[in-house]
């Protein structure tokens, strides 16, 4: 297997709804584990995603996890999810399922370089941003 590079984000015990959104957006398929599942049954924290992740169609992979409620979240910063390509439609489609219960930071617009640039942040906090080359 090549490396590959893929975001793997943090949520504060909504990780299942986060990638279950994203598997509405996205498509593919969808694996969940909780720490019930790989043995803390008796957990507080049994129902949280230990680790999931989506497989697009599309050749992206994004993991997620909860934190444990003995760990202190940090809300998600500093950073970007890109998503970049020629294919208009879809990526436009995924701009508007993203931002749709978020806000839109900037709206996909033609920018200087040529291309159409958007940027938007979901309603679980995470920051997108996409560019269609060629618009």
């Amino acid at each position: 297997m090549a490396s590959q590079l893929n975001p793997y984000l943090n949520f504060n015990g909504n990780a299942r709804q986060a990638l279950e959104f994203y598997h509405g957006v996205f498509g593919g398929t969808l694996n969940l584990s909780t720490f019930a599942d790989l043995g803390a049954k008796d957990s507080p924290d049994a129902d949280r995603i230990m680790h999931g992740s989506l497989e697009t169609d599309a050749g992206y992979t994004i993991m997620a996890a909860d934190v444990t409620s003995d760990m202190q979240y940090h809300p998600m910063g500093g950073f970007s999810v890109s998503l970049s390509g020629d294919d208009g439609g879809t990526l436009r489609s995924y701009f508007g399922k993203l931002a749709a219960g978020g806000t839109t930071t900037m709206p996909l617009a033609k920018q200087v370089w040529g291309d159409e640039f958007g940027m938007c942040i979901d309603q679980f906090g995470v920051p997108w941003m996409v560019n269609i080359a060629g618009s």
